[in-house]
């Protein structure tokens, strides 16, 4: 008869035996039920651990379904439970759990290993595998298998402090929201009283739609970094526009004859008369390279067809670069994009929005669109978007004059900046993976 050598391993079972599996969430959870020793300092009833619990799960991310199981599983612990010598495990039954959360056994399987993966439960197994509990006369657990809440306690402060972040983040959010508004009023104001007075053209009217869109997208953020750049963004076009009607104000005032019609409540064919000169759409290629490239040198370019760079597909590639890449390496773009996957058209309108955040004036943006194409001029722009301030001598738009002209003078290489940027990008993950195969690669 054949005997087991014992010098030979024992083969490793090939059928799956039912036993939990150990992962490092249920084990790292294990650790913190293990020192489990009463509630935390300064918490003297399991009520607070609760309470701070729910007000970090936001931050946790976790959702409304979870936060109520937990919720459910305290009503079955006692006060002694959680007191030094206790320990906080129940053992309702599979049965009873399903009827109270209302979701089959397959749900209540995956909604119990998620709070085993989220940390905040372990699990205490029993010989048969079943959950059972005992209790003295005077309530205290003898004897108990089932859920072990002790991770909650030990995750008290962690849940304090980010319930604190969670409420500085709202309260920023709030005054961010309150600002967004008293500037949206201010640009309505501002626009009504240019539209009393006459001073009707395209700028007023991409002020208005521009602000419009804007407004709309500050009301789906969620984040208070993003909130505060387009807030700011909405805030600089309200202080412009107010200069320009000041100046058009005065203007009227000084020569009431021959700025506008004195009367603009007047009969509705009667043509307005301005002394200023208006800005035109910035859509219209060629009349940006006309008026704003002048209006910036002082020099008359001729509003020819030849006079336009050609522009690139829609979706297609300028400088080897899609607009969805563009937007992965200038993540100061996105706010100003209704969609992920942009056309270049989109990308230019989002540039022009980005370059008052940069103080990138409009001559300097038309005399940008005539050099290098308005697609080239947007990458360009964006590519200042990434750069630390303390990156430039000046200032930002001082920085993008000097791009401007190194084009005019053809010297301006944007596809080595895009190269050095992609790399940077790409450095982190390539080190991460590196590192991951050095940690897997066995000792020798």
């Amino acid at each position: 008869m054949p005997t087991l050598d014992q010098d030979q391993p024992h083969p490793a079972p090939r059928s799956p035996t039912g036993f939990r599996r150990l992962t490092p969430e249920l084990l790292h959870a294990d650790r913190a039920a293990e020192g489990f020793a009463g509630l935390p300092e300064g918490v003297s009833a399991p009520g607070q651990l609760l309470a701070a619990f729910k007000a970090a799960a936001p931050r946790l991310g976790l959702s409304p379904r979870l936060v109520h199981a937990v919720d459910w599983l305290f009503r079955f612990t006692q006060p002694q439970d959680w007191g030094r010598g206790g320990r906080p495990i129940v053992w309702p039954s599979a049965a009873v759990q399903q009827e109270a959360l209302g979701l089959s056994e397959s749900r209540v399987k995956m909604v119990n290993r998620a709070l085993i993966e989220a940390g905040l439960i372990t699990m205490k197994d029993s010989p048969n595998g079943k959950r059972y509990g005992r209790r003295d006369p005077k309530g205290r657990i003898t004897e108990a298998y089932g859920f072990d809440l002790s991770p909650i306690a030990a995750r008290h402060a962690e849940f304090v402090r980010l319930a604190e972040e969670a409420r500085a983040e709202r309260e920023e959010m709030g005054r961010l929201r309150r600002r967004a508004t008293i500037a949206r009023n201010g640009i309505t104001q501002i626009l009504e009283t240019a539209t009393e007075y006459g001073f009707q053209d395209d700028e007023w009217a991409r002020l208005a739609r521009d602000s419009r869109s804007l407004a709309g997208a500050l009301r789906k953020i969620e984040r208070p970094e993003e909130m505060a750049l387009g807030v700011e963004s909405l805030e600089r076009r309200q202080r412009e526009a107010r200069e320009r009607l000041e100046t058009l104000l005065s203007v009227m005032a000084a020569k009431p004859s021959e700025a506008v019609d004195s009367d603009p409540k007047g009969p509705a064919d009667r043509p307005h008369q301005y002394t200023y000169k208006p800005s035109l759409d910035p859509k219209q290629d060629t009349v940006i390279a006309q008026e704003e490239c002048s209006a910036a040198v002082g020099e008359a370019v001729p509003a020819s067809p030849s006079s336009a760079r050609p522009e690139p597909a829609e979706t297609g590639r300028v400088l080897k670069l899609h607009p969805e890449e563009l937007v992965r390496l200038a993540p100061r773009l996105k706010p100003y994009l209704r969609r992920p996957d942009p056309t270049w058209s989109e990308i230019v309108d989002a540039a022009d929005w980005l370059r008052h955040d940069l103080d990138v004036s409009k001559p300097l943006w038309g005399n940008a669109c005539l050099a290098m194409g308005r697609a080239q001029a947007a990458i360009a722009l964006a590519i200042v978007s990434t750069k630390d301030p303390a990156h430039f001598r000046t200032t930002a738009g001082g920085y993008f004059h000097g791009m401007v002209a190194k084009a005019k003078a053809g010297e301006l290489n944007l596809d080595r900046t895009l190269w050095t940027m992609r790399r940077s990008a790409g450095a982190a993950p390539r080190l991460r993976r590196e590192q991951g195969r050095a940690v897997s690669t066995p000792l020798r």
